[in-house]
């Protein structure tokens, strides 16, 4: 027995047990540990690994219920037999190294394909907004989109997914579901969300997404020809601009204004106008009623849909909420995008379509040619939470953390940055700050790193041919409310000191 090849890396987001069961399963799977070989005495390995003793033997007994290991009776623990039958891998020769990772990317000597050739579009050379991966190790996050996990009820969210991963749902999770969605989770939205919205909907009119951007994709590729002329708020959501920009060359910036997108003569000659009305993002503005009853009717009058983001609905702790867009839509002209990501969270994945039945048949084909569905668990389980009260819950908890942190945040900035930025009338997560002409947010960004700070640049968000530098985003749906105050304190001080 090598002893050696033991050892525990401890890890916090997995427990103790898992850890041992993952380590032996590796070594097991990597003829480490051969077939046959006797694994060392529970009682020898958890002095080895400094862990309780009932911890091993827990892992040993999962792993013999999953067929790794053999118990014999007054002689321990074995490696299976036959574990490894029909596994085409073969044990690797000792002396030799593992083989370079750019030695299998391809030929080196030109041989290869071009790919540069061969590849019809190249999304990887878009402007996109970059995060640090790492960034909840930095302690001033105010970084946009994420959640604060101290304030996810992770009890009600696990007892939902005990529920849909149980024995009596497993029909509604375990088959392939070609291009249906859950029941249960489109009533949820039909009933319990997009009323909230003031938007009326029948099953065949909702789509579920991987999240709004898949939605936003479907639309492209369902609505979009090189000769379609899109319009787009300007600063706006730059991933919308790279989906649409993948199929036309005819996009069209139109700068927003203190309410907004401007409805005028711009939007005359659109096929296809994008617009966050209830949130602008990122300037946090929203669209006033009498604007939307202009853009309906110019809708209207030069033939054009209107594709409504709203994003962030469930934000609006400040104002009177505002209906939806599409709830003032009489012709059928309004495709309405909605999310789960802002409340639940954005790892989820989940998102949904609504519009006139016809779309969404074609919608609900082409997502099955693409994805078939989302995971039948996730739905199920979203459905559940939303069923059983936890998101109205879950609603009302973020609002009353965000409305703090939005009062602190607007105070910070007007001390240590005043008159750089509005309080967004709507509530939302984020300010959208700018700073003196001539200033560049991304040369601030990556100098406020250093100190810790993680703000984001807004010029990724700019599509017209002047794109100034001195914008940026400021969110605060995931950093602690103590931590607002001193993280803007810090980031006026490195401006203070120049970048």
């Amino acid at each position: 027995m090598r002893d050696g090849i033991f050892h525990l890396d401890k890890r916090p987001n997995i427990s103790i047990q898992g850890q041992i069961r993952e380590m032996l399963v590796s070594a097991i799977l990597g003829r480490q540990l051969p077939p046959g070989d006797p694994l060392p005495s529970s009682r020898k390995l958890a002095k080895s690994l400094g862990v309780s003793r009932n911890t091993v033997v827990l892992a040993y007994q999962g792993l013999v219920d999953d067929g790794y290991l053999e118990s014999r009776e007054r002689s321990g623990f074995y490696v299976s037999d036959d574990i490894l039958e029909g596994r085409a891998d073969e044990p690797m020769p000792a002396p030799m190294a593992i083989p370079d990772a750019r030695a299998a990317a391809g030929p080196a000597n030109g041989e290869g394909p071009d790919w540069n050739a061969i590849f019809r579009v190249s999304p990887s050379r878009q402007s996109n907004v970059e995060k640090p991966t790492n960034w909840l190790t930095y302690p001033y996050p105010f970084i946009y989109g994420q959640v604060d996990q101290s304030l996810f009820p992770i009890a009600q969210w696990r007892e939902c997914s005990r529920q849909a991963l149980g024995r009596k749902g497993m029909d509604a999770w375990t088959g392939d579901a070609l291009a249906a969605d859950d029941p249960m989770l489109i009533e949820q939205i039909q009933t319990r969300l997009l009323p909230r919205r003031g938007i009326l909907a029948r099953e065949d009119e909702i789509l579920v997404t991987l999240g709004a951007q898949n939605a936003l994709y479907i639309l492209a590729a369902l609505l979009v020809q090189p000769e379609t002329r899109v319009a787009i708020e300007d600063p706006g959501y730059p991933d919308l601009r790279n989906i649409f920009g993948l199929k036309t060359d005819h996009i069209q910036p139109i700068p927003v204004d203190a309410h907004g997108l401007p409805v005028d003569r711009r939007l005359d000659d659109a096929d296809i106008v994008f617009v966050t009305p209830s949130h602008q993002a990122p300037t946090t503005v929203t669209l006033p009623r009498t604007r939307r009853q202009e853009l309906l009717a110019k809708a209207n009058d030069k033939d054009f849909v209107i594709i409504e983001d709203d994003y962030e609905w469930e934000t609006n702790y400040v104002s009177e909420p505002t209906p939806a867009l599409k709830s003032m839509d009489t012709a059928g002209r309004v495709i309405y995008v909605g999310s789960l990501s802002k409340t639940l969270f954005p790892g989820l994945r989940l998102g949904y379509l609504v519009g006139p039945a016809p779309l969404i048949r074609e919608a609900r084909a082409l997502r099955r040619l693409m994805l078939r569905h989302a995971p039948n668990n996730n739905q199920r389980t979203a459905a559940l939470f939303l069923a059983l009260g936890h998101h109205d819950s879950l609603v009302h908890k973020l609002q009353k953390a965000y409305r703090e942190r939005w009062k602190i945040m607007g105070e910070a900035l007007a001390e240590h940055l005043p008159g750089w930025s509005q309080s967004p009338a709507f509530g939302g997560t984020s300010y959208w700050v700018t700073g003196p002409d001539g200033m560049d947010a991304g040369k601030l960004a990556d100098r406020a790193l250093d100190d810790g700070v993680i703000i984001e640049p807004g010029a990724v968000t700019f599509a017209g041919p002047d794109i100034p530098k001195n914008h940026f985003r400021l969110g605060f749906s995931s950093i602690a409310t103590e931590r607002i105050e001193p993280g803007i304190r810090l980031l006026a001080d490195v401006i203070k000191r120049g970048f």
